[in-house]
This record gives structure tokens, C-alpha cells and sequence, in this order.
């Protein structure tokens, strides 16, 4: 493979997920306020949609292994799927707020297959031509879809939120044609229906903890970036302040992922991955520490500038022990960090406004993510060893 054809596969999947996150999976968080603010939803209307939107990342993380051999067809349709129904979500004053939720959902499974795919479409190309460890490159585009994302929404904040939904629709469009070009020059790749039975029977174990690591991150992660901007609102009033919450932390996602593709290259993947968790561990950690607005700076630079580096690491290990035929997998990660992810707000929930021994919902949120994290950073740590158990 050429170097620019390898570029070509880097920025495509880059592209591809920046789409997928930016704007199907992530938008939202910057564009509530907004709509909130013009009446097209309410309070408890965005954390419907916001439920919908983590629950259709379920389901269409559990279904992309109908995909496994030819993940080219399922990235595609993502991709036409979050075009089609960011559009339709600028129509919501006509179609009502129970159709939003509906349009979130959907863009929720859209936004799965396009993590999963083009992660297994991008590595799959690449490793076919020795090039796999440029891979990690790739996820600086969901930081940076991200940022820009954040940065529509704050310089374009005054527009009615119905417009910006309308911009955002165009960016996501060129994005996808994009791609979508750009994938029909690279020959197709059929990837292995079947996948050598000892190997499977040797990995059982490690995929386990792969999975059970993943889903623990889900939690963690979801807790400080749904719950830090409340918190950070109760100790400061400034609006400038919460506009550019959102592309700080994309940005420091994009640079996060770059610094570690550059300079981490040759570390284990199991290791970059404990590290990174175990500094995840360490942000929701610090807000029940003390409480102020560095503290909380501090804690969302700790979690945005890890958890793509989490995501990439964890991929990269699922490529590692499905070489052959990642998607499965890389299925059940995505499942089961979607299923933390819907676990910590229904936990924030069921505790109510009550307090348990002086303990708030959030604080014991972030008490059990604080734990999680902790915990499954030193089993990713001695992963090696767990690895060389399982194989014997």
C-alpha cells in the first residue's frame, strides 16, 4: 500500500467516526440548551432523548455482528442514517417531541455501526498491508468532530436551534459523500465468517475481560460527562463559560489520541489502556475531593483526554485477538459499554434526591465509578499475565 493510500484510509475512517460522534452520538449534549432555550423541548424531554439516543447505541452495537463478513455495507448505511435523521430532528416543532426521541434512538444505531465498522473496516484494510499501527490514528477524528461540533453550536448559539441542526445536516452530508467516495476506491474486503476454534477457545477468557473492562469504562465515562456541567453550573453562572465546555473537551480528546498514536506507539496496548483508565479513575475521583471549578476543569481534561484513548486501545486489543475477524467483538465491547452507559444515569434515577449516609446520588455515582475504574485499570495492567494463564 502506498503511504497516500494509506492517509486515504486514515482520513476516511477519521472522517467516519467524526461524523458518527461529533454529530450522531454527541451533538446533543450542546444542542439541549439551545432547544431548551427556544422551547422546542423541555428538561425532562432532553433526558428522554438522551435515554433513546444511548439506548439505540445498544442496539445497534449487539446487531452490527449480522455485518461481520462485509462491514463496508453497514458503515455506509450509518453514515446515510445520521444525515437522514439530523435533518429530520430540525423538524421536531412539526413532528412533535416523542418523534425526537424516536429520531435519537435511530441515530443512536447509526452511530454504533459507524464506531464499530469503520473501526473493523479501517484496521482490516490496514493490517491487510502491514500497516495496522497507524490505525489508532483514526480516533482523533471523533475528538475532533467534537470540537467542531462544540464550536458550530457556541459561535452559532444566537441562530434558532432549528438552524443549526439544519448546518450541522450539511456538514454530516459532505462528510458521508465524502466517505463514502472515498471507500468505493479501496477493493472490497471480505472478512473471515470463521474463526479458528482453538484460537477461540484460548481467548474465551481474555475477550471476557475485554468486555467486562469496557462495560465498566461505559459507566465511569458517563458519569463526569453527563453530570460535570451541572455541577460546574451550581459554581459558576457564566454561559461563555459552559459554550466552550464542549469543544475544550474535544479538543483535548483530538490531541489526547494524536500524542498517544505519535509517541505510545510501542507501549502495550493493555498497558496505554490501564494507564488511561486508571486516569479516568482519578477525574471522577477529584469532584468528591473538593469542590470547585478547577477541580472540575481538572476532571473533565482527565476524562475527555482519556477516553478515546481508552476506546482506540481497547480496539486495538479486540484486533489483536480477532485479527481475522474483529467485528464480532468489537460488537460486544461496543454493547457493553452502552450498557454502562445507560446503567449510570438509570442508577442517578432510582437514587432520587435522597441521601444515604450524608451521599448524594452523583457523589455515590461517582463513588462506584471511582471503584470500577480503579479496579479493572489493574487488571488491564497484569492483562499479560491473565493472558499467558489463559493460554495454557
Amino acid at each position: 500500500m502506498k503511504s497516500e493510500s494509506s492517509i486515504q484510509i486514515i482520513f476516511t475512517g477519521g472522517i467516519a467516526l467524526a461524523l458518527a460522534m461529533g454529530i450522531g452520538r454527541f451533538a446533543f449534549t450542546p444542542m439541549s440548551p439551545l432547544m431548551v432555550r427556544d422551547g422546542i423541548i423541555n428538561a425532562s424531554d432532553g433526558a428522554i432523548w438522551a435515554a433513546a439516543n444511548y439506548l439505540g447505541y445498544f442496539i445497534g452495537a449487539i446487531s452490527t455482528s449480522r455485518f461481520a463478513s462485509n462491514p463496508r455495507k453497514l458503515l455506509i448505511l450509518g453514515q446515510i442514517g445520521v444525515v437522514i435523521t439530523t435533518l429530520l430532528i430540525a423538524f421536531t416543532p412539526t413532528f412533535g417531541v416523542a418523534a425526537g426521541a424516536i429520531l435519537r434512538g435511530i441515530t443512536g444505531i447509526c452511530s454504533a455501526w459507524i464506531m464499530v465498522c469503520a473501526t473493523s473496516w479501517s484496521f482490516s484494510v490496514l493490517a491487510k498491508h502491514h500497516k495496522l499501527k497507524l490505525g489508532s490514528r483514526i480516533y482523533t477524528g471523533v475528538g475532533l468532530g467534537i470540537a467542531i461540533t462544540g464550536l458550530i453550536t457556541w459561535l452559532g448559539g444566537r441562530q434558532p436551534s432549528t438552524r443549526l441542526w439544519i448546518e450541522l445536516t450539511i456538514i454530516a452530508a459532505i462528510s458521508s459523500v465524502f466517505t463514502i467516495a472515498k471507500m468505493n476506491n479501496v477493493p472490497t474486503i471480505h472478512l473471515a465468517q470463521n474463526i479458528n476454534s482453538t484460537h477461540r477457545h484460548v481467548s474465551k477468557q481474555q475477550q471476557k475481560l475485554l468486555i467486562i473492562c469496557y462495560g465498566s469504562f461505559g459507566f465511569g465515562y458517563i458519569i463526569p460527562a453527563t453530570y460535570l456541567p451541572t455541577m460546574a453550573k451550581a459554581l459558576v453562572s457564566d454561559p461563555i463559560i459552559f459554550g466552550l465546555t464542549w469543544p475544550v473537551f474535544g479538543i483535548a480528546a483530538a490531541i489526547s489520541v494524536a500524542v498517544a498514536a505519535h509517541w505510545l506507539s510501542s507501549w502495550p496496548r493493555h498497558r496505554l489502556w490501564a494507564v488511561a483508565q486508571g486516569a479516568m479513575a482519578i477525574g471522577t475521583l477529584l469532584p468528591l475531593v473538593q469542590h470547585s471549578i478547577t477541580v472540575l476543569i481538572i476532571s473533565a481534561v482527565l476524562v475527555g483526554g482519556t477516553f478515546m484513548i481508552t476506546t482506540m486501545a481497547g480496539f486495538q486489543m479486540a484486533h489483536e485477538m480477532e485479527p481475522e475477524n474483529p467485528t464480532p467483538l468489537l460488537s460486544k465491547m461496543t454493547a457493553s459499554f452502552a450498557m454502562g452507559q445507560i446503567l449510570g444515569p438509570i442508577f442517578i434515577s432510582l437514587y432520587g434526591i435522597q441521601s444515604i449516609f450524608s451521599i448524594d446520588a452523583l457523589s455515590a455515582a461517582s463513588g462506584i465509578s471511582t471503584i470500577l475504574l480503579s479496579i479493572t485499570a489493574i487488571i488491564l495492567w497484569q492483562f499479560s499475565k491473565t493472558t499467558q494463564r489463559a493460554s495454557i
